[in-house]
């Protein structure tokens, strides 16, 4: 029984897979583009894109997705931290896409595109190719290389010189960093993290193009774009109509609050500290401790990932990862090293060159980090006063 079970489904398999690779699609047959709206969680903040072949003819009505991948490969984290998890390419009913994001409450928009049938059939005959198990993988790059910029990517391969993309008229130039931001909420912790880990390549400005590494801008830019002389979208309709989402967000779950209070903590242990003449070991610990943590994160984001937007990430210069070793000096030894003092010093000065390259808009850091650096100019200020005041502990 289990013989004649393995027999029919391998039937049915090379039955599928041969009747999809032969289907000519019908005169009725149309493809679309769908957009999709954000969603409450970080990964879905930006939306979504993908195409929609239907045709009656055939009962088809599917999308080709490529935002899809596998939780169960081999080193899953490990490989997304680094920028070398595979996405790939998945195919399914419309109407089981859609369920997700009527679940979601997100709104979804569709682009039906101005094709003729030969056009309709390279692309489809393209996506089915595509969707073959040693074809479906590929490369995931936040930027440059994602399920939206699949769109015109793949237009512009099957299309050619025919598909001009035009420039939009509100069109207004915008760094990366900018663009991505419009689709986050100000002050959370998604936002901050996400200045804090994307480095000063993103602060660049985006040509209309570049701006389709976004959902909501290929949609812009697919409705100021010409296939022969034509407008490339036939009609846009709304299949789903709902608000992007927008979280409310408690103050004193936010970054800014949490910060502000370590900088009202800070003020006042040193102020305790000038009086008293004493330091504390636990703050400083605490505060060389947890950038040296951070600063070792950047680095790791930096040199040792294919994560096109975190290079050339100048906030490890003042989250820099030999506080790790300042640190346990502070926390743990009654004599201080002779290079502590000097090595505070020396941050100070890459606290000013934050500074400096924040002003010439060498990289834009997220406004909370003035709060940051507020706070440990007041401690690397004390801690090369109390130093220099009590040069008998340091050895």
């Amino acid at each position: 029984m289990n013989l004649k079970r393995y027999f029919f489904l391998l039937f049915l398999c090379l039955y599928t897979s041969v009747f999809s690779q032969q289907i000519s699609l019908s005169e009725k047959a149309t493809i679309s583009v769908i957009t999709c709206g954000s969603g409450q969680e970080l990964y879905s903040s930006f939306g979504h894109s993908a195409f929609r072949v239907q045709d009656s003819a055939h009962g088809i009505d599917w999308v080709y997705n490529y935002g899809t991948f596998d939780f169960d490969t081999p080193n899953f984290y490990m490989k997304f931290a680094r920028g070398k998890l595979l996405y790939s390419l998945s195919k399914q009913r419309f109407e089981n896409f859609l369920y997700s994001y009527q679940l979601e409450n997100r709104w979804v928009k569709e682009q039906i595109l101005n094709l003729t049938p030969d056009e309709k059939a390279v692309l489809f005959d393209f996506l089915q190719k595509n969707h073959q198990p040693e074809n479906r993988n590929y490369k995931y790059d936040f930027l440059f290389e994602n399920c939206s910029t699949k769109m015109p990517d793949i237009l512009k391969s099957v299309l050619g010189d025919n598909l001009v993309f035009l420039t939009p008229s509100d069109y207004t130039p915008a760094t990366f960093r900018t663009l991505i931001q419009e689709n986050l909420i100000t002050n959370t912790w998604s936002s901050f993290g996400i200045d804090l880990a994307l480095g000063s390549v993103i602060d660049k400005n985006a040509t209309p193009r570049q701006m389709m590494f976004l959902p909501n801008y290929v949609l812009r830019q697919f409705n100021h774009s010409e296939l022969n002389g034509q407008s490339l979208v036939t009609r846009e309709r709304t299949i789903l109509d709902y608000e992007d989402y927008n979280s409310g967000n408690y103050f004193t779950t936010s970054p800014l609050f949490w910060f502000l209070l370590l900088l009202l903590f800070t003020i006042t242990i040193t102020i305790i500290d000038l009086k008293n003449g004493s330091r504390s070991q636990i703050l400083d610990f605490f505060l060389y401790f947890s950038t040296g943590l951070a600063g070792i994160l950047l680095f790791f984001l930096s040199f040792l990932t294919d994560h096109s937007a975190t290079a050339l990430n100048f906030n490890i210069l003042w989250a820099f990862p030999l506080n790790l070793i300042a640190g346990y000096f502070l926390a743990h030894r009654n004599k201080i090293p002779g290079w502590l003092p000097k090595y505070i010093l020396f941050q100070v000065g890459l606290l000013i060159i934050v500074i400096f390259l924040w002003i010439f808009q060498v990289q834009v850091f997220s406004p909370i980090l003035a709060i940051i650096l507020f706070t440990f100019a007041i401690r690397y200020s004390f801690l090369i006063f109390h130093f220099n005041k009590n040069e008998t502990h340091i050895r």
